[in-house]
């Protein structure tokens, strides 16, 4: 551990044990972790919830979403907090290489065929009302810029004067599959009046989730748009970064919205015939460790950092043997990530079940802090967060190919040598003690994830 880790977890020690948590990054004069500003009422804790991209892809329809949206309900993962249902890109029209179609004020249209309307209802409403009816929350997807089918046709801007061609540049924006969007002048007027049509169109179809996605780091002026539309819909409404962010902007995400991708898809597309499944693979997951070292920072209750959907749910598909399996989500757990299922979860595997209804590193995650990375060596990493009744929890992580010993001391932690600990092991619920050696012997790819606990006698 370096020196600067070390006080950092010496000084969230001190804090703990005299009750005035202090989650510590050393980003500060006085040591304290910086609070995000974008303080829009959600974001306080991780989000829990599925999206359809792993799984479903390319071909999202109403009558899956609202499949697994009930599976959700169903399997009990609602009541352990998984209550997102997110609907993420291919739900709109793309009749072309001009971008999304869009409706008489420049917005992109809902694709009818995959998500028709009911009762006079726009599809996507539909769907949002079908999930709200179940308990849960429903998202849904956007990326930056105006579609060139507005510019062509130079649609109005919805409640004012303006119309397309007055707010569009010639600049690409990123949309991954469609194509065909253009950046916007956020100088002319108009252009905040346009976002906020569009927000204020997914505030009436009860949108509570949006990702903006394809954002870089020349998309600031987009998200500060969409983040203050957002807020004057007066709809609570998470806002979700995406993806492979720069963490030289760390702080500007932080400050306007709720969550920022870390890195680029956990995603393996390396199924054959295009199939969505393996969903991932050890090196995809493996590839984090390091993300998760360097943005620990920048997380808190507001905004956290996202490291990609969790693939967990559907046994062998996952691409992860099962210790490979409790490796991911006991390293999202102790980064505070979002925890986004991104499995089929209408043919869930009991054992993964299992684990994702595991309350005790649910818990991990709920707590909103982010991890310090204590250790990294070949073949090993250790990780640690302490929390705010003063209990520390410790990830020993085996990255090697071969089961071994991973060790690491109380010390280590900045707790004091000379004390008696006693060790749960949150996987297995076992108890031990421990006089300030911490070790386990760990599989190959798999992790010991210990709450540590100062003993009465100690």
């Amino acid at each position: 551990m370096t020196t600067a880790a070390a006080h950092r977890i010496r000084g969230v020690l001190a804090a703990a044990f005299t009750g005035v948590l202090l989650l510590c990054t050393g980003s500060t004069a006085t040591g304290a972790r910086p609070t995000p500003s974008y303080d829009n009422g959600v974001g306080l804790k991780p989000l829990l919830g599925w999206s359809s991209w792993s799984f479903v892809r390319r071909d999202p329809t109403a009558r899956t979403v609202e499949a697994q949206a009930r599976a959700l309900k169903d399997s009990g993962l609602a009541k352990n907090g998984f209550v997102y249902v997110n609907l993420d890109d291919f739900w709109y029209e793309c009749p072309g290489s001009r971008g999304p179609d869009v409706d008489r004020y420049g917005r992109w249209v809902t694709d009818p065929a995959k998500f028709p309307a009911v009762d006079g209802k726009n599809g996507i409403q539909a769907v949002a009302d079908h999930v709200h009816s179940l308990g849960l929350k429903f998202g849904l997807y956007v990326t930056p810029g105006i579609s060139e089918q507005a510019v062509v046709k130079d649609t109005p801007i919805d409640g004012t004067p303006y119309h397309a061609r007055d707010i569009a540049t010639t600049t690409t924006e990123k949309n991954y599959n469609c194509g065909g969007m253009v950046g916007i002048d956020y100088a002319e007027p108009g252009a905040q009046a346009f976002i906020a049509s569009w927000a204020d169109q997914f505030a009436g179809w009860g949108i509570d989730y949006l990702k903006l996605d394809g954002v870089g780091t020349g998309d600031e002026q987009d998200v500060r748009a969409w983040s203050e539309a957002l807020r004057r819909t007066g709809r609570p409404i998470h806002l979700e970064l995406s993806n492979d962010l720069d963490i030289g902007n760390a702080a500007t995400w932080a400050g306007l919205s709720n969550g920022w991708r870390t890195g680029s898809d956990v995603e393996c597309y390396c199924g054959p015939d295009g199939s969505s499944y393996p969903l991932t693979t050890w090196a995809k997951v493996a590839s984090r460790f390091d993300r998760v070292a360097a943005w620990a920072p920048y997380g808190a209750p507001g905004g956290h950092n996202d490291y990609d959907s969790l693939e967990i749910g559907n046994g062998d598909d996952d691409g992860l043997t099962p210790d490979e399996r409790r490796t991911q989500m006991s390293l999202w757990s102790l980064a505070a990530s979002p925890l986004v299922l991104g499995t089929d979860l209408t043919r869930l595997d009991p054992a993964d079940l299992a684990l994702l209804g595991n309350t005790d590193v649910l818990a991990v995650d709920q707590d909103g802090i982010d991890a310090e990375r204590i250790s990294s060596a070949p073949g090993s990493q250790v990780f640690a967060k302490a929390e705010p009744g003063g209990d520390f929890v410790v990830g020993l992580f085996n990255t090697g190919s071969a089961a071994r010993e991973i060790v690491t001391t109380a010390a280590a932690l900045g707790l004091p040598s000379a004390r008696a600990y006693t060790l749960r092991d949150l996987w297995s619920h076992r108890t031990t003690g421990s006089s300030g050696r911490i070790a386990a012997d760990v599989p190959p790819h798999g992790v010991v994830l210990y709450r540590i606990h100062r003993s009465p006698a100690g």
